[in-house]
């Protein structure tokens, strides 16, 4: 993680009641030139961070007062700053609530700092929010898009656009739609959405599909963790669900035993 110029410095709030860990991420987020705010307890940490406005928060889970999931809760009604759990606990059920209470990442103590510096490095490098874009245009028959098509609209036979059944995913403006209407995904959703379908039905491991979540700046952090694949095993599951709700189909990511997960080809329905 580079420094910033003093001029240029960000927020950071750090919530642990463990004081050795406290000052360790501290130091962590300091050098890398973020203006540090910390709180002991899990009402503290909710002003602190209302207070503060951060780009970055770090939350353990086990506070004296309210839990983590709790100040998580709390925060995401209030701020879309990324946050960090930062836990002992490394049972599936504490990452699978974390994750689903809005947590952007989920390390397991003791961890490394430079662990933790490349994984906030990884969210800072890449954009928060999907930007706005124009209704996307029904989907043909084929997985991906190759070549232009009569009677369509001004973005048909873009290679931005990839396809499937009535599966629309436009890696320009970072959007899915299914039969026209547009899936409320987050980013490493849409991220690990758009691996699946560029692979064109072929099967992408977690460990793969964890370094897509992390992104193309992630300087070289190669390790990947029980806990990371736990994490994809998550948004996997919640794109299934946002999946069925809208095209009926919680078949289309199948699971490759023992292996990964890819898309399964569909047809569009006829209209």
């Amino acid at each position: 993680m580079s420094s910033l110029p003093a001029g240029e410095r960000r927020a950071a709030v750090v919530i642990e009641d463990d004081l050795d860990i406290r000052n360790l991420v501290c130091a962590v987020l300091e050098q890398g030139g973020f203006q540090v705010s910390v709180a002991a307890t899990g009402r503290e940490g909710v002003d602190v961070v209302r207070q503060q406005h951060p780009v970055v928060v770090t939350l353990d889970i086990g506070l004296p007062d309210i839990d983590g999931y709790e100040v998580l809760r709390r925060l995401r009604s209030t701020t879309d700053c990324y946050v960090i759990v930062l836990s002992g606990r490394a049972d599936e059920t504490d990452i699978l609530t974390a994750l689903q209470a809005g947590a952007d990442d989920y390390v397991v103590k003791p961890f490394r700092p430079r662990e933790l510096r490349a994984r906030i490095d990884a969210m800072l490098r890449r954009p928060r929010l999907l930007p706005a874009h124009p209704q996307a245009q029904p989907a043909p028959p084929a997985v991906a898009a190759q070549g232009p098509s009569a009677g369509s609209g001004p973005r048909e036979g873009s290679d931005t656009l990839l396809r499937n059944g009535n599966l629309v995913v436009d890696s320009e403006a970072r959007t899915a739609t299914c039969s026209g209407a547009e899936l409320p995904l987050t980013k490493t959703e849409f991220n690990l959405l758009h691996e699946l379908m560029r692979s064109n039905g072929a099967v992408r491991t977690k460990e793969e599909l964890v370094r897509v979540s992390r992104g193309g700046d992630y300087r070289g952090y190669n390790f990947v963790s029980r806990t990371d694949e736990r994490a994809i095993e998550v948004h996997i599951a919640n794109l299934r669900q946002k999946l069925a709700r809208s095209e009926g189909d919680p078949d289309l990511i199948t699971t490759v035993r023992g292996v990964g997960f890819r898309i399964m080809p569909r047809r569009s329905a006829p209209r």
